[in-house]
């Protein structure tokens, strides 16, 4: 490989990275916020009758941009293989967890009395306490962020380990099917284990499957609108290493890619 493509390959790689640490990291920290997916779009809930529960499409935050983390999920996958999706992806989840790690202490911080004083009305002059608000924002169960954490890991796992199969099958052709396959295995498992986790001995066992179910349709729905997304992603990498050389580095990407772990 030529020194100019090593050079382009990495720096397509800290763009990638980046891309995908920044998102996944803001995800986790908005994703403390539920808003209502329907309300956003302008329609009536959806309550759909799921294993004897009223459902809605009530989200957290953080799906708003994880849709960024499938596309360079993806990317990352096609061309730097599993190695590329792990190496990214232990470090992601490690830089979360010294974020919650950071956010828990400066919860613990005593706030400045004129700090609280400044900041205790809203704009229609009614009484709040800002270090609750702020503590009650940022302070996310423990187990909530193990699950998170650990749902992650898996799904990424799972999700370079079905492209990839679906590659040794397709070969370059096909794009959308492994794409698209990959995220939509990988968050069938992601989606339970976070609730599992985060939930068991909280909600029945129905429930956490039935809110699994619904945040899995939205999931579903996301992964095969982004279809022309990945595909436009390929397009611009193809063009910048030179589709010869972009085509060599994915076969290659895909030859050191043949275990789960």
């Amino acid at each position: 490989m030529s020194p100019e493509l090593t050079r382009k390959k990495n720096n397509l790689f800290i763009v990638l990275s980046g891309i995908f640490l920044t998102n996944a990291l803001i995800a986790e920290m908005i994703g403390v916020k539920i808003f209502s997916a329907e309300n956003t779009v302008g329609m009536a809930p959806a309550h759909l009758d799921i294993l004897g529960f009223t459902m809605d499409f009530n989200l957290t935050a953080g799906v708003v941009i994880w849709p960024i983390v499938f596309v360079t999920t993806d990317l990352i996958n096609e061309y730097f293989g599993k190695p590329g999706v792990k190496r990214i992806s232990y470090l992601t989840a490690g830089l979360i967890a010294y974020s919650f790690v950071v956010i828990f202490l400066s919860i613990k911080l005593p706030p400045a009395n004129w700090w609280l004083e400044a900041n205790n009305t809203d704009n229609a002059g009614n009484y709040f306490n800002i270090d609750f608000a702020f503590n009650k924002i940022f302070g996310q169960g423990q187990r909530i962020i193990i699950g998170s954490l650990t749902a992650f890991l898996i799904g990424q796992l799972v999700d370079v380990f079905v492209f990839q199969k679906l590659r040794k099958i397709t070969g370059p052709k096909k794009l959308w099917l492994r794409a698209t396959g990959s995220t939509l295995v990988s968050q069938l498992v992601d989606s339970f284990v976070v609730l599992f986790l985060a939930f068991t001995g909280i909600f029945s066992t129905s429930q956490i499957i039935a809110i699994g179910i619904t945040n899995y349709i939205y999931k579903f729905l996301v992964a095969v609108a982004l279809t022309p997304v990945i595909y436009a992603g390929h397009y611009v990498i193809d063009n910048y290493l030179g589709r010869e050389h972009a085509q060599r580095i994915a076969d290659e990407a895909s030859g050191g890619s043949e275990s789960f772990f």
